[in-house]
């Protein structure tokens, strides 16, 4: 199998392909262009001997000081037709740079992608509703970012906030 989804996508896909990294993975993975993600994801879904219909997981790496550009989203899909095998995509992501979701493929996409925007700061292009999902909508930065302080940048306000917000919620509820 593997050998067979190499061979597909180094044809099919050639001119989106990035360069492999050495990494140690037993995976299957392959390093592609943000522009052809959804192009690619589909593209494996709909393929009737692949059939990768399955989103897995996805998240992201900040790799800050190591590597360029800074981010990595990482996707993990499966083909529960040919064994559950899994297969990586890696997208490379600068500093400021959106995505295109994948929430129209794969509607299970729509939460980790908030996920990612709101703990890394990587926002994705066409995403039904790109909003915070974990911290509170005036939190200030992402806290996943390496280079978030480790104290947080003076969030006092926010409890200010918060008890209010409850203080109000139980007197008229």
């Amino acid at each position: 199998m593997k050998e067979k989804i190499t061979e597909y996508i180094n044809s099919k896909f050639s001119d989106v392909l990035l360069p492999q990294r050495d990494i140690n993975t037993n995976l299957l993975y392959f390093s592609i262009q943000k522009e052809a993600l959804p192009t690619v994801v589909q593209t494996l879904k709909d393929h009737p001997e692949f059939s990768f219909n399955y989103l897995n997981d996805l998240t992201s790496i900040d790799w800050l000081g190591k590597r360029e550009p800074r981010f990595e989203m990482i996707y993990l899909l499966r083909s529960p037709k040919n064994k559950h095998f899994r297969l990586q995509l890696r997208v490379p992501v600068g500093e400021g740079e959106e995505v295109p979701s994948l929430a129209g493929i794969f509607p299970a996409a729509n939460w980790p992608e908030r996920e990612v925007y709101d703990l890394m700061g990587i926002p994705f292009s066409s995403h039904p509703q790109m909003e915070r999902l974990i911290m509170p909508d005036n939190f200030v930065g992402h806290p996943l970012r390496k280079d978030y302080p480790l104290e947080g940048p003076g969030q006092d306000y926010l409890i200010e906030d918060l008890l209010t917000i409850h203080v109000s919620e139980d007197i008229t509820g």
